[in-house]
């Protein structure tokens, strides 16, 4: 069976939508979501195969949604769109196809053929890197509250640490954990974030001074006032990034 998770802002696109694949015997719905926020959550809880995902959404598109996520483990996906010039950024995107608004049936068999021919040996990776390259390094990142999804502003974290296949986010007062790999995470973050250590990286500008240790390494004092380790390996990325 393919899994699929239903993302539109628009109840009659998803009622649409929903009915046709109804029609199709390998085909599961597994959720419907009207929202980015709600659409990132259900994609990690419910592990679709494929996502209907619209690009033109309020508060966070469809392409910052698959900016977000972790591309070794994103499904395949297919953007909808009302909008032409996203829909051929869309299939520039890797993605297994576009829909654009309004689509018939006969368009929709064509996508599912398409995503019958993919299934089992491929993921949304390359929908996903280019998603990053259309919309540049996020200025906002997803993180867990509760059983739900945030946003927070990039600029507001203060250091990242690897912990196996799970990152820890640590902003002034709060530490928020990911199912990311660190450097994946660096990639969507930009040039604001360097590696201080192989499971360690900073905010630059939240680096308050610097203090030698011994065989080239040194400690790296925090504004927020948290003490890390700058191993050799990474001084002079991080003494070039700060000027010197």
């Amino acid at each position: 069976m393919m899994r699929v998770l239903i993302v539109d802002d628009e109840a009659p696109a998803r009622d649409k939508l929903r009915r046709w694949l109804a029609e199709q015997p390998d085909v599961a719905l597994v959720g419907e979501c009207s929202d980015g926020l709600e659409a990132a959550a259900s994609i990690t809880t419910l592990q679709p195969d494929t996502v209907f995902l619209d690009i033109q959404m309020p508060g966070m598109s469809g392409l910052e949604v698959a900016a977000q996520l972790e591309p070794a483990l994103a499904p395949l996906l297919v953007f909808v769109t009302a909008y032409d010039e996203h829909a051929i950024k869309a299939f520039d995107l890797n993605a297994v196809d576009y829909l654009l608004k309004p689509y018939d049936k006969d368009r929709l068999l064509k996508t599912l053929a398409r995503l019958r021919g993919r299934r089992g040996d491929a993921n949304g990776a390359p929908a996903i890197h280019t998603a990053r390259a259309q919309t540049g390094s996020s200025e906002r990142l997803l993180v867990p509250k509760g059983e739900e999804l945030q946003l927070i502003d990039a600029s507001s974290i203060h250091w990242i640490e690897a912990d196996d296949n799970y990152v820890h986010v640590h902003t002034a007062q709060t530490r928020y954990m990911l199912r990311r790999t660190l450097s994946d995470l660096l990639v969507q973050l930009g040039e604001r974030f360097t590696r201080i250590h192989k499971s360690a990286a900073v905010n630059i500008a939240e680096v308050k001074s610097l203090s030698p240790l011994f065989k080239g390494d040194h400690e790296v004092h925090m504004r927020s006032g948290a003490v890390l380790r700058l191993s050799r390996r990474f001084k002079d990325e991080l003494f070039a990034r700060m000027g010197g």
